[in-house]
């Protein structure tokens, strides 16, 4: 018996439509990840981007539980000497949920150059409205 291999086929991707309200951030981040890298399918190839499209809906009505909003902080690097800047949580729901949900799936991809190409098919909106309408995505309760 020989070993599958999948090639890339970017026109047979599918969308799906997650509604990111009242869930908790780990538990979608994970499940994100899994649709993105494709690993739900039955045909997965690791070194393979035959993952799907995901839409990610109400950014800003996500959920992190204990006391995750005051205590978890979140850095960037400007590059220059002493420029490491920090957001908590609370803070970045507030200017910029749709970084929150990004950030977190980001950090579930592996860390090589397929995962820069995975991220981009991650899309997150901070409320109900995405112009992914054309593409007829599938909505997936979680």
């Amino acid at each position: 018996m020989k070993t599958f291999m999948e090639k890339f086929e970017p026109e047979k991707r599918q969308w799906y439509l997650i509604d990111a309200k009242g869930q908790t951030l780990g538990r979608l981040a994970t499940k994100i990840a899994v649709l993105i890298r494709g690993k739900n399918r039955p045909t997965f190839t690791p070194n393979v981007d035959n993952g799907a499209f995901v839409v990610v809906v109400n950014a800003k009505d996500i959920r992190l539980t204990g006391n995750k909003l005051e205590q978890k902080m979140y850095y960037r690097h400007s590059g220059y000497i002493g420029g490491i800047k920090s957001v908590s949580a609370k803070r970045m729901l507030n200017e910029h949920p749709e970084r929150v949900i990004i950030h977190a799936v980001k950090g579930m991809l592996p860390k090589n150059r397929l995962a820069d190409k995975m991220i981009n098919k991650l899309k997150v909106y901070a409320d109900e409205n995405h112009p992914h309408s054309a593409q007829n995505p599938t909505k997936i309760e979680l």
